[in-house]
């Protein structure tokens, strides 16, 4: 019997495999999984372990340097192994394709036809952040932080119109010299944005938030709904490959800690770095995934003070200091202090 499945680690279990193509690996994805490609082999292997001689074929056209296709490229490409990697250009394969058309592709652009006729796997498009490095900040177990008194907390929201994408919004704290995340909210559509931007809203009083950024969304509309709940509404001036960079030192350097949110983790393993013909670098999700949640949360974190405010009641207590030594300095003006 002949079946044909989705790319799904969990349509495959319960079967009895005795030869299994699939097809683009390379390209699978999922918001379930960080690793969809891994997940689904690992649970193809035990449904033909029972039948020897089955096949597992997998074949794709290449392309970043991760994931199933690759490590199996890496691993047994060329040497003595009992997995067979079998690489060809699209000529090779099948000489129906006229020359002329990839030749057109090539001049267009080299390396997106390298890959896609010429069996290269990219070096233009590399990972965002590694999987150690990210596990490092996440703090297992950790879903939400209450507000505690005298935390300035700072809002982030990716707004959507609640047909396609999701509407969410990320708030952060600095603790000492850690940037910490508080609480992620993710309203998936269908929704009604008039009230999903109230329950955000509501969230971000809870913290004290007054004032969010978000991005040029819809125009003046976010701004127009976050101030009917008495939430200022302020364009971020980063782009979202500029909130990806910045995030990624504060992640390497473990200067952040993250909560524990599957979704989240797989939205930041699925960002990937481009580099053009040009040289400029670009961050940005894959073709067909998500990155709603991974935007909050970015431009809530960099978006934290990087110095610690100055707590008022140690300034009153250094005016009157100066009062004592009758210094007039910058603390005897309580309306100059920051707010």
């Amino acid at each position: 019997m002949l079946e044909v499945h989705t790319a799904s680690y969990r349509s495959v279990r319960g079967y009895t495999v005795a030869a299994a193509v699939c097809d683009e690996v390379a390209f699978w994805h999922s918001d379930d999984s960080a690793n969809p490609d891994v997940e689904i082999l690992s649970a193809l292997r035990p449904a033909m372990a029972t039948l020897p001689g089955s096949v597992l074929l997998c074949i794709s056209t290449p392309y970043a340097r991760r994931g199933a296709l690759w490590t199996a490229y890496d691993r047994h490409h060329g040497r003595d192994s009992d997995v067979l990697v079998w690489q060809a250009d699209t000529r090779a394969m099948n000489p129906t394709v006229p020359e002329a058309f990839i030749s057109r592709a090539y001049e267009q652009d080299p390396l997106a036809a390298a890959a896609e006729y010429g069996a290269q796997f990219r070096r233009d498009i590399e990972s965002f952040v590694s999987p150690d490095a990210l596990d490092a900040v996440v703090v297992p177990g950790r879903y939400e932080l209450p507000p505690t008194d005298g935390t300035h907390y700072v809002g982030f929201t990716d707004p959507s119109g609640g047909s396609r994408d999701a509407f969410t919004l990320a708030v952060a704290h600095r603790q000492d010299e850690t940037i910490v995340l508080d609480a992620v909210r993710e309203i998936r559509p269908p929704f009604s944005p008039e009230a999903a931007t109230k329950e955000l809203a509501n969230l971000l009083k809870r913290y004290r938030v007054s004032e969010v950024q978000g991005d040029r969304y819809a125009g003046e509309w976010p701004r127009e709904q976050f101030a009917k709940h008495g939430v200022r509404y302020r364009v971020s001036s980063r782009t979202k490959s500029d909130l990806y960079r910045d995030l990624l030192p504060m992640v390497n350097s473990g200067a952040v800690e993250l909560l524990d949110i599957p979704r989240l983790r797989v939205q930041l393993l699925g960002l990937e770095r481009r580099t053009s013909r040009a040289g400029k670098d670009s961050i940005d999700h894959v073709r067909g995934a998500h990155d709603d949640v991974v935007n909050a949360v970015a431009g809530a974190l960099v978006s934290v003070p990087q110095t610690r405010e100055l707590d008022t009641s140690v300034l009153a207590r250094m005016v009157e200091v100066n009062r004592q030594f009758r210094r007039p300095s910058f603390f005897d003006r309580p309306d100059m202090w920051p707010r």
